[in-house]
């Protein structure tokens, strides 16, 4: 009796799995052919969002160009998007201006793509549905390039040995600047890289400055590259220019980080790109400038940054622009302790707005964030602008070399610092009631779509 009741029941089990299965094959049919694959649907997202980086040249530990490159890294890419770790965008999502010209981060439907990709067992698809292999520069030529054409003159730091597998390494010295324009002209753009094919790997982040002046003592100051990882050039907005003369000299600021081999004779380059000659820009600059306390500009440097060990600590810097200014770039700077860094602005009426704020900083990166055009901070004259930097000391940052250590300021990479970097334009009283006009009337225009 037991045994046929066995029977009955299996069969019924068996005859109830198949009509299940015949009931839902058409959706299990319909669900394996909406997968996504690697050729239709995560290509393109990795050839857009990741491929300047993950190639042969790049700096990217491994490619990411075809299935058989990216096939065996596909958990760890699941893994690293859903984090928000790659691509590297640090910013905090939740608070101040979300649109930004360079702007690689990730949508959530990006990310759902890949992950839905991985778990369904990161299947090729069709090879057919490839896209294109997307065109990409080596370390040997410039980005500004592709848009403004080659570089009106460049020029070169003295040579530097980068040792292997040693500490940080920082290379301060100056040159001079003779003879490569004729008068005073006007910068368009600059970029700063190292040699290629190993500077561009030792090259952490570096700042090449220009003083110049003319036969009447004229002075100017201003930036020739700042460059950092995932930061190469600085293109000006249309009608505004850096003024230089014709002679001077070149501090060179340069941060290596040393591989597993000796780089002889690293010279690092600035590129240049002028407006046409006699071209006067309306608006004038000097760059992306630096926001530090003990240079009187404001913001955090080296008086009081004393991290115990297991701390988090926070603090704040103060710059009162004493013109209005449009602000077209935030970079914050700090080092391996660095969580977090955000640039407030208090209005004269004493309204405050957050402009920007990275929450998971990372010292392998320096991004300059570049506000979209129609919502870069256009400040009126008396705003103050509020920097507040906090260091994670303890063993939850999993960047920090040693969470028992005293850390004080310092140039080295395990040592700290914190001050922000800003591409600033400050403007005259008309000039800022004009900008701000036609900004508005922009708006205006748009809300009536």
């Amino acid at each position: 009796m037991k045994s046929k009741l066995r029977f009955r029941l299996g069969y019924f089990e068996s005859t109830a799995a198949l009509l299940i299965s015949i009931a839902l094959a058409p959706w299990m049919s319909a669900a394996a052919q909406t997968s996504p694959t690697f050729s239709a649907d995560v290509a393109p997202i990795l050839f857009e969002k990741c491929a300047s980086c993950h190639n042969p040249e790049g700096i990217g530990p491994m490619p990411l160009l075809s299935y058989a490159d990216v096939k065996p890294w596909a958990g760890l890419i699941s893994y690293k998007v859903q984090a928000r770790e790659m691509p590297p965008w640090h910013l905090d999502q939740t608070t101040g201006i979300q649109d930004y010209q360079n702007d690689v981060s990730l949508t959530d439907d990006q990310i759902t793509t890949i992950v839905s990709w991985v778990d369904s067992g990161a299947p090729e698809g069709d090879p057919a549905a490839m896209p294109p292999q997307p065109v990409l520069l080596n370390g040997n030529e410039w980005q500004t390039a592709e848009l403004l054409g080659p570089p009106d003159f460049v020029v070169k730091s003295p040579p530097y040995t980068v040792k292997a597998n040693a500490q940080d390494q920082w290379w301060l010295r100056d040159t001079t600047f003779e003879g490569l324009i004729d008068g005073p002209r006007y910068v368009r753009a600059t970029e700063l890289k190292g040699s290629y094919p190993l500077g561009v790997k030792v090259l952490h982040h570096g700042h090449a400055t220009l003083r110049s002046y003319d036969e009447n003592g004229n002075r100017a100051a201003g930036p020739v590259g700042r460059q950092g990882v995932g930061k190469s050039g600085d293109q000006f907005p249309e009608g505004t220019g850096m003024l230089v003369y014709p002679n001077g000299s070149i501090t060179w600021n340069l941060h290596y980080f040393p591989i597993d081999q000796i780089v002889p004779n690293e010279q690092a380059e600035a590129a240049v790109w002028l407006y046409p000659k006699g071209y006067e820009p309306e608006f004038q600059t000097r760059g992306e400038q630096f926001f530090a306390a003990d240079t009187g500009s404001g913001g955090l440097w080296a008086n009081d940054i004393v991290l115990p060990p297991d701390s988090i600590k926070s603090q704040q810097g103060v710059r009162v622009l004493s013109q209005a200014a449009l602000i077209t770039s935030f970079r914050p700077h700090m080092h391996m302790r660095g969580r977090a860094q955000s640039l407030e602005a208090v209005y004269p009426d004493g309204r405050r707005e957050m402009l920007s704020r990275v929450d998971k900083y990372n010292h392998s990166w320096q991004i300059a964030y570049k506000f979209d055009d129609d919502v870069a901070p256009l400040l009126p004259k008396g705003t103050m602008l509020l920097i507040t930097t906090t260091w994670d000391n303890t063993a939850e940052n999993p960047n920090n070399p040693d969470h028992r250590q005293w850390v004080v300021f310092g140039q080295r990479g395990v040592d700290e610092m914190s001050h922000t970097w800003i591409g600033i334009t400050y403007l005259n009283d008309d000039q800022y009631e004009r900008l701000s006009a036609e900004r508005q009337g922009r708006l205006t225009a748009q809300n009536r779509l």
